[in-house]
């Protein structure tokens, strides 16, 4: 599992997920803390679908922390104010990037927990597409 599909599932996923992952490591190596959680903001970038540019929506507040492991540092960054979230992040990607032993036991545990979003998601899109109206079908007479 990559970085980014690693880190949306531990964002998207249970909460208690990255908090019980993070506590797995926490206990067993020394975690230095090098960037406590702490505010910034985050320009939104989107893409105009008419003329295909780029233009800044606005603002997003997010949490970030940065936190080293035998070397490895890792960052956690969560939209909105959610230190503790940021914290969880950033220990478990510090994990990943020293290569320690607990990480190849998560693969199973995220991989599982990405596809229970992923029905979640298809769930909630079936429904959706049940109030669709198809204008091409509706009788005008």
């Amino acid at each position: 599992m990559k970085r980014r599909q690693r880190t949306e599932t531990l964002i998207n996923g249970s909460p208690h997920l990255a908090e019980a992952l993070a506590n797995d490591i926490q206990g067993r190596y020394p975690i230095d803390l090098i960037e406590e959680p702490n505010h910034g903001l985050v320009m939104v970038k989107v893409r105009e679908t008419a003329q295909k540019s780029l233009f800044y929506l606005g603002e997003v507040l997010v949490t970030e922390c940065k936190v080293g492991i035998g070397g490895a540092v890792g960052v956690g960054i969560v939209k909105g104010d959610e230190p503790e979230k940021a914290y969880n992040l950033a220990v478990i990607d510090a994990a990943y990037a020293a290569q320690l032993k607990e990480t190849a036991a998560w693969t199973t545990v995220l991989q599982s927990e990405s596809e229970r979003i992923a029905a979640e998601r298809h769930a909630l899109q079936a429904k959706v597409l049940q109030t669709k109206v198809d204008f091409e079908t509706m009788d005008t007479d």
